[in-house]
């Protein structure tokens, strides 16, 4: 996850995925052990995958840490924790996402005929207005990352490949880990060397509608380029194709997740240390006194000016590497096959973790409303501690987070979606029509 707003000019977007949708088919309902959710009176009860939405409202909470609270160098159990939030936070939205277009598009066999073109309709409509209102977040200036326009574009790139099974998805999303870090490595190298970038911008519509970099932030320059983040949405993609029910696949889930995160960060950890002047070179890079960390830690920074190759060897959450990508999808996988596990096997603690349930049930309106109130706070209000890097920021951290939790609760008490949910949904009703 990126940084504190007040420290870096971007943080994460984190992007976030769209809710779960509540158009689910009854198979995709018991294959995922949901249980219908509490509806007001007159508002129809749902099914609610309740293990995804506990996996979502963490990541958002994890969001919030990177956006509102404290630096991690303030060290400590609290540092430590927002260390471990920053990055792998949107690794797991990313994951959510993945996931979720298969919800749509038909779990556990993709659908056909006219359901099936109408699904991808959807994901076409839903990928353009998260891009549109992505870059109408951004334009508020807050220095957050925002992600939701990279989220978009890597919908419409995915969304070809939504009919395959589930190891195939895993096998594609293992080889575009292992070769695309690279190949965006090399196009960056390229970029800085000649001005072939410059004059895809220029030429670019999307470049000149909304006064960025365009396709080529999005593709390559940005927090979260379609090139490596793609692996993320497929490794999702395969999860959703599984069969859920069964403890046993949950179980190899969090194992396959632990060994993807041991092969991420334990091999950065170990490649940095075994290959000659590789710490010193990405020391020298980064201007960092921290290199030690980035086998794990985005405080090691970002490379100034030249990016040498011993780069690739490092793990921290938004380095774009093979060993970043492994390690963040490890995590993500292992926090997923959790969430499923305690909605499936433990009543009790998913009603105590409703409060995050609901936030994730809630997700893009949680994520939109705490960029909104990042720039009123900070641009209208003008609060101090809003831009703090020291332990004063963390009862601001702690009010996001009540507000949020509180405001979905109630929010959810009463309807099925979230208000911008809701919306989104309204705005994919012309696929419908789709013969």
């Amino acid at each position: 996850m990126t940084q504190n707003v007040s420290s870096v000019p971007s943080a994460v977007p984190s992007s976030v995925p769209s809710a779960v949708p509540t158009e689910v088919s009854p198979e995709a309902r018991a294959g995922l052990g949901a249980r219908p959710s509490s509806a007001s009176a007159g508002t129809p009860s749902a099914g609610r995958l309740i293990g995804v939405d506990l996996a979502r409202g963490l990541a958002v909470l994890g969001m919030y840490s990177a956006h509102v609270g404290p630096d991690v160098t303030v060290g400590g159990p609290v540092g430590f924790l927002l260390e471990t939030a920053r990055g792998r936070s949107s690794a797991l939205f990313a994951v959510l996402a993945g996931f979720s277009l298969v919800l749509i598009t038909g779990r556990p066999h993709p659908r056909t005929g006219r359901a099936g073109r109408q699904a991808v309709v959807r994901i076409v409509i839903r990928a353009v207005v998260l891009m549109a209102l992505g870059y109408a977040l951004t334009a508020l200036g807050t220095g957050v990352d925002v992600i939701l326009s990279f989220y978009g574009l890597l919908f419409l790139t995915i969304l070809p490949l939504h009919r395959l099974r589930a190891r195939t998805l895993a096998l594609i999303a293992a080889a575009e880990a292992l070769v695309l870090p690279q190949v965006l490595y090399a196009l960056r190298q390229s970029m800085a060397e000649g001005n072939w970038a410059d004059a895809v911008i220029a030429g670019d519509p999307l470049a000149r509608i909304t006064g960025t970099d365009g396709m080529v932030e999005l593709l390559f320059t940005g927090e979260y380029p379609v090139l490596t983040w793609m692996p993320f949405l497929l490794a999702g993609m395969a999860v959703a194709r599984l069969d859920l029910t069964g403890s046993g696949v949950r179980s190899r889930l969090a194992l396959t997740g632990g060994a993807l995160a041991l092969l991420g960060y334990g091999g950065s950890w170990l490649a940095l240390r075994l290959v000659p002047h590789a710490l010193s070179a990405v020391a020298h890079a980064t201007g960092s006194e921290s290199a030690s960390s980035a086998w794990w830690s985005d405080t090691v920074g970002e490379p100034e000016g030249h990016t040498p190759a011993a780069w690739l060897l490092v793990a921290a959450p938004h380095s774009q590497t093979t060993f970043s990508v492994l390690g963040n999808t490890g995590i993500a996988l292992a926090v997923l096959a959790v969430c499923l596990t305690v909605a499936g096997r433990m009543p009790r603690l998913t009603r105590l973790a409703r409060p995050v349930s609901v936030v994730g049930m809630t997700a893009l309106t949680a994520y939109v409303l705490h960029i909104v109130a990042l720039w009123f706070f900070t641009d209208v209000w003008e609060v101090p501690a809003i831009e703090d890097d020291s332990l004063s920021a963390l009862p601001v951290l702690l009010a996001f987070i009540v507000a949020a939790t509180l405001l979905a609760a109630l929010w959810t008490r009463r309807f099925r979606r979230g208000p911008l949910e809701y919306v989104l949904h309204v705005a994919t009703r012309p696929a419908r029509r789709v013969p």
